[in-house]
């Protein structure tokens, strides 16, 4: 029987289009979303009482991507868990979910709304991107029916997902991850495998993940080194830890260790410390927000290159460790002592003088720092640590980090607790460690909770170094290292059999884990 060629000529024609409207920039959006929380409850509500709230939610989405659109962005993220909030059992998130179809069906809700079922959501998101003519990504929950046969289906007869979901300038289903990395989320099922999501645009081929995923190799790393991404949309509900894992440290820092944009939408919900979100270059962020004084929304817009791996201000290649391993290293302070940060155990060495070379190790890990500093704060201390080992109460996922930490007193016991002011500036610092692995995240923030665009930059030797002058006063100078091969477990629990099990985690774990 004869095959026909023609989808084969339609893909062709699809990618031809691409490279002949292919464009050099373009103009980005996030929005961070003080999002309208459910009424606690322990009984579902009606469907149309989930659909109140949800529309309540996206009504304020819908300004958002209209101010977007005015302003010429062509792509705008939004928040995980941003139409509905997060804190639900199996039963309580039902009413607020939709079968979410796999977008190979070539589906535009807003023309076609019942071809799968009831889809009030995706039908507004829909309208919402043709409306406005830009690509848009939300966060919803997505049921599939099982076979209550399968001793892995939910009792409830469906697998419920945390997703998200991208529609392009014309409405059309494009884009649906399954989030694979759950956070404290019982009222959703871990997908049988990690998915690897892309789609291309006339802008780059962008990837998608959610929230945790960034800290593991499946999906997020895979996104960037095998498929070969331009730009990553990252909804989360990012909880801030002070000194390593505030949303902007942290994210800003991805973008430069893996060499891709980051457009990164976060919830807004001081409370809990949500805020922080961005639109992050390989070189530099380019516009970010961090906002613990108002319950406000926020609206970022940026412009971007499309490809950024060919452009002149992409990043040379980084070897982390190579002037670390190839220097005599400064002698080992005798006054180590050691300290935590949340729960792992650090080695720390004081910056007794204004100036001066310092080495501390942890087992395989030695981080090197050199420093002048702008006259000594008599009220301020600092200290260099090291780290090397399975991080956090699971004691799962290998961390290696050199840092530069501000102390929360003077009391050297109070190293590594959170620190959110500093007023003691550098001159000049060089941060650098004998890391094994490649995947490495330079980290600067200073003082009251802020980056410092254009104030460092990592040296392709791998030593992070201060330019342009004396930093700002800084709260936290870190690379931080993930060596994934030596994590005690695979990434995550891997079939839906082991979910429950992998959602045993506490609420606050982030707090004291993190």
């Amino acid at each position: 029987m004869a095959v026909s060629s023609f989808p084969t000529f339609v893909a062709f024609l699809a990618q031809i289009t691409l490279q002949v409207g292919a464009l050099d920039t373009f103009i980005a959006a996030v929005y961070e979303h003080a999002v309208i929380l459910p009424n606690k409850t322990e009984i579902p509500l009606s469907q149309d009482d989930a659909l109140i709230l949800m529309n309540k939610n996206i009504d304020i989405l819908e300004n958002a991507i209209s101010q977007a659109a005015k302003q010429d962005a062509q792509i705008i993220v939004t928040p995980e868990d941003a139409l509905y909030g997060w804190k639900f059992t199996r039963e309580t998130i039902f009413p607020y979910l939709e079968d979410i179809p796999d977008p190979r069906v070539n589906w535009i809700p807003c023309q076609d709304p019942r071809r799968f079922g009831h889809t009030p959501m995706q039908t507004r998101l829909s309208c919402l991107a043709k409306n406005n003519s830009i690509y848009v990504v939300a966060n919803i929950g997505d049921k599939k029916p099982c076979n209550y046969r399968d001793s892995a289906c939910p009792p409830n007869g469906y697998y419920q997902y945390n997703t998200n979901v991208v529609y392009d300038a014309e409405g059309k289903l494009v884009a649906r991850y399954h989030k694979y990395h759950l956070y404290s989320e019982p009222q959703f099922d871990v997908p049988e495998k990690p998915e690897l999501v892309t789609f291309n645009t006339t802008f780059g081929k962008f990837g998608i993940f959610t929230c945790f995923d960034i800290l593991f190799h499946e999906p997020s790393v895979t996104l960037v080194k095998d498929l070969h991404v331009d730009s990553i949309v990252f909804p989360t509900a990012w909880m801030n830890v002070l000194p390593l894992l505030t949303a902007i440290e942290f994210h800003s820092a991805w973008a430069v260790g893996m060499g891709v944009n980051v457009l990164a939408a976060n919830i807004h919900h001081v409370s809990l410390n949500m805020t922080g979100s961005g639109i992050y270059a390989p070189d530099s962020p380019k516009v970010y927000h961090y906002d613990m004084e108002t319950e406000l929304g926020k609206l970022l817009i940026s412009k971007l290159d499309a490809h950024p791996r060919i452009s002149p201000a992409y990043p040379a290649a980084v070897n982390w460790s190579v002037y670390a391993v190839t220097i005599k290293p400064f002698p080992v302070q005798k006054n180590t002592f050691g300290g935590f940060i949340s729960r792992d155990a650090f080695n720390f060495t004081e910056l007794f003088e204004n100036t001066g070379n310092l080495t501390v190790c942890q087992k395989d890990l030695c981080c090197h720092f050199s420093y002048r500093m702008l006259g000594e704060k008599k009220d301020e201390v600092y200290v260099l640590g090291a780290f090397s080992g399975l991080h956090g109460r699971r004691r799962r996922e290998y961390w290696q980090v050199c840092t530069v930490l501000k102390c929360k007193t003077t009391n050297l016991t109070t190293c590594g607790k959170p620190v959110e002011t500093a007023s003691t500036r550098f001159e000049t610092f060089s941060l650098s460690g004998t890391f094994g692995t490649e995947y490495v995240f330079p980290e600067v923030l200073v003082t009251k909770i802020h980056l410092s665009p254009g104030k460092f930059e990592v040296l392709t030797d791998g030593r992070l170094v201060n330019k342009n002058g004396s930093s700002e006063p800084i709260l936290t100078l870190a690379l931080f290292g993930r060596w994934f091969t030596k994590d005690a477990v695979p990434n995550s629990c891997g079939t839906s059999n082991l979910a429950m099990t992998c959602l045993l985690i506490p609420i606050f774990l982030m707090f004291i884990a993190l």
